[in-house]
């Protein structure tokens, strides 16, 4: 490890590590080492070990609504991930495939995208059948119509995405699922990419895996008046700090800048969040920086789910205030108009070239 990474160790306080209350663990879990693992790991932290009698998930429920919510999001589950994890789904427009180490979240967003996506009370699984999810990638390996179709990622290869339903680094101190994915895609000879983003900073366990540079870490970040909304998350700061570490192990990086919203004096704020963001990489040699703008927006189901989690909640959900779209799928969502979605976007493509020059942006929605 170099000085210039021992010193940023230790300009940063030691990273916040979440404590589930209770882990919920099924006969099946335990039948693997992996998950036998996670139990260790939980009952050292001083978790509640229940290991229950068959592989069904009880006693999530509360008297109320917010009371489910909180029994859930105190719990971590471990189960074994169901064959339909094994199948693979593409993930427009960040990669070409999906893989699931995990599924739910220890964190407290209160424009949390997962809200309307996932059934039932919001509990963190944890999949104990990691080398079976890790054995079923290689068929996928060449195929794909995001990066492996794309002209300008094309060099990028066949790319999974570990952080759709999750952030594996918020709960990486229980799982060790993430060193392992990480590992598997260094050793693996092919055009891969693994990807994953994150609003965490518990990087240091991750700085010495040979990588081999198969690895996207990305930092969810926002301006300081919207970062509020992100309750039991590292600071904006931490998270920064822990990309730059990233950056001086190898890795390649990226900020998905989220969600993006017409706060006051957005463009200020914004601009000061892209300063901060070029400060922590400016003397990285060889950087590899990608940045993914995403835009606040909700459906009519996450909006109910939503104010049932977080009752008094001042995030901006007006609908008449909003663009109404219809998706794909046939559902609604609402979105910023296409007048302020124009000039937010014009600012961003304008201030990222200004203070992060050689990033490339690879999307906005």
């Amino acid at each position: 490890m170099n000085a210039g990474l021992a010193l940023d160790e230790r300009r940063e306080a030691a990273p916040k590590l979440w404590r589930p209350k209770r882990v919920l663990v099924t006969p099946a879990a335990l039948e693997w080492d992996h998950g036998r693992a996670i139990v260790e790991r939980a009952a050292t932290l001083g978790s509640e070990i229940v290991e229950l009698k068959s592989n069904r998930l009880i006693g999530l429920g509360g008297d109320n609504e917010r009371q489910s919510y909180v029994n859930a999001k105190t719990t971590l589950a471990v189960v074994v991930a169901p064959p339909s994890k094994l199948r693979l789904q593409p993930i427009p427009p960040s990669a070409d495939w999906r893989v699931d180490l995990a599924e739910g979240c220890p964190a407290h967003c209160q424009y949390c995208y997962l809200a309307g996506s996932l059934s039932g009370p919001p509990v963190t699984r944890v999949y104990a059948n990691l080398s079976e999810i890790l054995g079923s990638l290689a068929d996928y390996a060449g195929k794909g119509a995001v990066t492996s179709r794309s002209v300008d990622r094309t060099h990028e290869g066949t790319t999974f995405e570990a952080s759709c339903y999750t952030d594996p680094l918020g709960i990486e101190h229980l799982t060790g699922s993430l060193a392992e994915t990480i590992a598997h895609f260094g050793s693996w000879q092919a055009p891969v990419q693994l990807r994953f983003t994150t609003k965490y900073d518990a990087i240091p366990p991750l700085l010495g895996i040979a990588h081999e540079r198969h690895t996207r870490i990305r930092f969810s970040v926002n301006a300081k008046p919207a970062a509020r909304f992100e309750g039991g998350t590292a600071s904006v700061a931490a998270r920064l700090n822990a990309m730059r570490l990233a950056a001086l192990a190898g890795y390649r990086i990226g900020l998905t800048i989220a969600p993006i919203m017409p706060i006051d004096n957005w463009r200020v704020a914004y601009a000061a969040l892209l300063e901060d963001a070029a400060a922590a990489t400016r003397d990285v040699s060889d950087l590899d920086l990608t940045v993914e703008l995403i835009t606040h927006r909700f459906t009519p189901g996450s909006k109910t789910v939503l104010n049932g989690w977080y009752p008094g909640s001042d995030l901006d959900m007006d609908e008449p205030t909003r663009a109404r779209k219809t998706t794909k799928f046939n559902s609604i969502k609402y979105v910023y108009t296409s007048d302020i979605m124009k000039e937010m976007r014009g600012f961003f493509e304008g201030a990222i070239r200004d203070y992060l020059p050689t990033a490339r942006i690879l999307y906005w929605t």
